[in-house]
């Protein structure tokens, strides 16, 4: 017989639990940085609200909504940002999602195009949108296209800035639903939709767009944001949007001006607490489920399998029946 090991009854002491030292070095990081950010917006604050020898006052603020041309631009801005990001989510997510489900050698191509307006400069971009402007009293005067060159440059909704715009916002909407989709099995989610019977159209509006809520939210901000900001393309244009009024109020109104672009920071955070609560809403379901759902389904030709597992019952044979003279 093998020898018995004696069991030792010493008792088994707790872990050793090392207390933390306060890490002092990320208060000083987040209070430098606070102090960076804020010193310019209380300053200008201060600027709108002093004023040498009369005091504190907020004349400044109170002129803002009865200024000439403020509800027209700031309403024109958001108008285009919308637009703007419309279209921009219209084009790049489905080019994504194909681009998941296609040739892995097409992403590549299809990020260096996202890429290009980092390289190319907005003064460069406004110059070649002015001179295909140009073609049109130039070279279709006495043709019908000639009116598709003066609709695009309306003043009251021009669609040569959302075109422009959505050039220019290509690379930050790229990125973000390419973070979002690499955390998405984007095949096995499409195959499990269309072994149900869904339709393309169904799957990118119910499958794909539910599981990047937050990356959709992250392009929209940026999108707002550099619509809202953009001054390069719309001055040189001949436009008026909520940065160019700004910009034009300065000579006359130095203060107001200053105040109004508080005014507009302040509007860019609330517009972005409420697309990060649109990006925060309820998730859809994981994507681990969606290889169950394809292994369930029965492959074609093949027996269905039982529907549900239960206590198997069985019944008795019935005994022969005796046939005369034969017992």
């Amino acid at each position: 017989m093998a020898a018995l090991t004696p069991v030792s009854t010493a008792p088994v002491s707790a872990p050793v639990r090392t207390a933390r030292r306060p890490r002092y070095w990320r208060g000083a990081v987040l209070t430098v940085a606070g102090l960076y950010f804020l010193t310019p917006l209380v300053s200008s604050f201060v600027f709108t609200v002093q004023v040498p020898g009369q005091g504190l006052t907020v004349a400044a603020y109170s002129g803002i909504l009865s200024a000439d041309g403020f509800t027209e631009s700031l309403f024109l801005s958001l108008s285009l940002a919308a637009a703007t990001i419309a279209l921009a989510l219209l084009l790049v997510v489905p080019a994504l999602v194909a681009v998941r489900l296609g040739p892995p050698r097409l992403r590549a191509v299809v990020e260096i195009v996202c890429m290009l307006p980092l390289v190319v400069p907005p003064i460069a971009l406004v110059t070649g949108i002015a001179t295909v402007l140009r073609w049109g009293p130039d070279h279709f005067s006495r043709t019908p296209l000639y009116q598709t060159f003066l609709a695009v440059q309306n003043e009251s909704f021009p669609v040569v800035l959302v075109l422009a715009y959505t050039v220019l916002a290509l690379p930050f909407v790229h990125r973000s639903l390419d973070a979002g989709l690499r955390a998405v099995d984007v095949p096995t989610l499409v195959e499990a939709a269309r072994n149900c019977g869904a339709g393309r159209l169904y799957v990118i509006l119910r499958v794909i767009l539910p599981n990047l809520r937050s990356s959709l939210a992250g392009a929209s901000f940026l999108t707002l944001a550099l619509v809202l900001g953009e001054y390069t393309v719309a001055s040189l244009l001949g436009f008026r949007p909520f940065a160019v009024w700004i910009v034009s109020v300065s000579g006359a109104e130095a203060r107001m001006s200053v105040a109004v672009s508080l005014l507009s920071l302040l509007i860019t955070w609330v517009l972005l607490l409420a697309l990060s609560r649109a990006g925060s809403g309820p998730s859809a379901p994981a994507p681990d489920s969606a290889p169950a759902a394809v292994a369930a389904a029965p492959a074609p030709g093949s027996a269905p399998a039982p529907a549900a597992a239960g206590p198997v019952t069985t019944t008795p044979a019935a005994a022969p029946t005796p046939v005369p003279g034969k017992e």
